[in-house]
């Protein structure tokens, strides 16, 4: 036992009797693949977040009190202005490092999300949320909904005029919501819009209550991975049972601070060469105004997009106005998106039956089915993110913005059907390739001459870490074999036989099996035949060059 733990494990057991359980956690195993280190962007992210924040409370009001501007700024002296964008300025231009913080907290805002985005992806891909770690990944799914929240009510704190422009986005969404959409709207802005109540609740909302929930449910996060094990991708001398990397202690900590200086490093040197937000240029917000070629932040851009995209459809019924091109894009998009995610993992298992614990992940090619249904929802997130800036898109391009608002339109529903026939061809050709790989070996620069004068190259095995990790696939579960009983010959019970029975079935044919076997293809060797192999062997003929 390295001293480092031994000497603090028998320090504490000493006092606490805590010492065995230091010694076995503190030479925890991590693997060690650059996927895993993903959702760590993320917690990193969250940390400045959490300490420039704090920095930032000590100056920021969170008031709509009427002032006017009399800081350093010229262009805005004399213009009256909310507290809250009056003490954004004074933070901005004169209190010391103000400015770099803000855009520090800016930058890791959007980061902490681009990383929760990036690291549901590799779970998702790789099959990590499968038996034992559902509970997790619903966790995750909260943790990304808050995370949505948490950027809304920030990018408003403000009460400049871009941001005043989203909040009115909002505040005309519960509109649109049947029967309460009034209610949470005066509710929300303590009145008629816009109020006076909404940025003190905004700033409530941001820096205690959303706050405090995600730290809770972080924790919770990693101690559920810390208990239940990492996943690990599959290789040499990796099963079910074990989890095979570098301790937590000295190797993953070192490993880990170094990527936290990191993280910080370029989030700290973007906000050093990168200006973004520039709320000087705005200007307050006034609701009668609105600044030309308004963008949200990108985790929100794909809202704003469905809104623009979305052609004019409004309803009477039974008295009520049912603003449907509102409504619908508002909350179609992000309601399918939540609800896949939820419901994805139990889905899986329903159509392949498959209740075993998973602890080694899938290479994305190997599912391809699963990998096609990720890449679509890609495509679907990013037409709608791409339409969000239709009007950018039009003016810097020279395109008719009637033309970019109907491709958008075809787009929606022809690019992620597309998006899936491409990726699963593409699986299925890189597991052919992988069994290619396995059969005829890799090339080895060796080039030979047979007897008739034909020159072929050699090739010769993989290394062993490489066919070991390609080895390392499993065949998709399957419900049932194809003479209609379980594997094990039992007969199907009577509930698999009805309509939704036979759906089942079904889906579990299409969804799972071997789509590229790895062993089988019948060929031997590429490019030289078995009897100028054994010829050669023979008499030692060819050449080398």
């Amino acid at each position: 036992m390295p001293k480092a733990i031994a000497g603090p494990s028998a320090y504490l057991d000493d006092r606490l009797g805590a010492g065995n359980f230091l010694r076995r956690n503190l030479r925890k195993i991590f693997p060690d693949h650059w996927s895993f280190l993903l959702g760590e962007i993320a917690l990193y992210s969250f940390i400045i977040l959490l300490l420039t924040g704090t920095f930032l409370t000590f100056w920021f009001q969170p008031s709509m009190h009427h002032v006017v501007y009399d800081g350093p700024y010229e262009p805005l002296k004399g213009v009256g202005m909310s507290a809250a964008y009056d003490s954004a300025l004074h933070i901005s231009f004169e209190v010391r490092g103000g400015l770099l913080m803000r855009q520090i907290h800016h930058w890791a805002a959007l980061l902490f999300v681009a990383g929760l985005v990036v690291h549901m992806l590799r779970i998702f891909f790789t099959g990590a949320y499968r038996k034992p770690r559902e509970l997790n990944w619903l966790i995750g799914i909260v943790l990304f909904a808050l995370a949505l929240v948490e950027g809304l009510t920030g990018y408003s704190l403000p009460d400049d005029l871009l941001s005043g422009a989203g909040l009115r986005i909002t505040q005309g969404v519960l509109l649109s919501i049947p029967l309460v959409g009034t209610y949470l709207s005066f509710f929300l802005f303590g009145g008629e819009y816009p109020g006076e109540d909404v940025i003190p609740r905004f700033f409530t909302i941001h820096i205690l209550l959303i706050p405090g929930i995600l730290v809770a449910l972080i924790t919770v996060h990693l101690i559920l991975m810390w208990v239940q094990k990492h996943t690990q991708m599959p290789g040499k001398g990796r099963t079910e049972a074990n989890v095979v990397g570098a301790p937590l202690m000295p190797a993953f900590m070192a490993k880990s601070g170094a990527y936290l200086m990191f993280t910080f490093a370029v989030l700290a040197g973007l906000a050093t060469f990168t200006q973004i937000n520039p709320i000087w240029l705005f200007g307050p917000y006034t609701p009668a105004d609105i600044s030309a070629g308004s963008q949200p932040d990108w985790y929100m851009g794909f809202l704003e997009g469905s809104l623009r995209m979305m052609p004019a459809w409004e309803i009477n019924f039974l008295g009520y106005t049912l603003t449907l091109s509102v409504l619908i894009p508002a909350l179609g998009p992000i309601g399918l998106i939540f609800t896949g995610l939820v419901l994805y993992p139990f889905l899986e298992r329903w159509i392949t039956g498959d209740r075993r614990e998973h602890h080694i992940c899938d290479r994305p090619r190997n599912n391809p089915h699963r990998t096609a249904i990720g890449v679509a929802a890609i495509t679907f997130y990013g037409v709608l993110l791409l339409i969000g800036a239709n009007d950018l898109l039009s003016a810097n391009l020279y395109v008719s913005l009637f033309a970019t608002t109907w491709f958008g339109r075809f787009a929606f529903f022809l690019g992620p059907a597309i998006a899936y026939v491409i990726t699963y061809r593409i699986c299925v050709g890189l597991q052919r390739r992988d069994a290619q790989l396995l059969h005829h070996g890799v090339e080895s620069g060796v080039i030979r001459r047979s007897p008739q004068g034909e020159y072929t190259e050699i090739h010769v095995p993989p290394a062993e870490d490489i066919a070991a990790h390609v080895r390392g696939k499993k065949p998709v579960p399957v419900l049932e074999s194809a003479d209609g009983r379980r594997p094990d010959g039992e007969v199907l019970p009577q509930a698999a036989r009805g309509p939704l029975g036979r759906l089942r079935i079904w889906m579990s044919r299409t969804y799972g099996g071997e789509k590229a076997p790895l062993e089988g293809d019948g060929h031997e060797r590429t490019g030289e035949s078995a009897a100028v192999a054994a010829r050669r062997g023979e008499h030692g003929e060819g050449k080398t060059r």
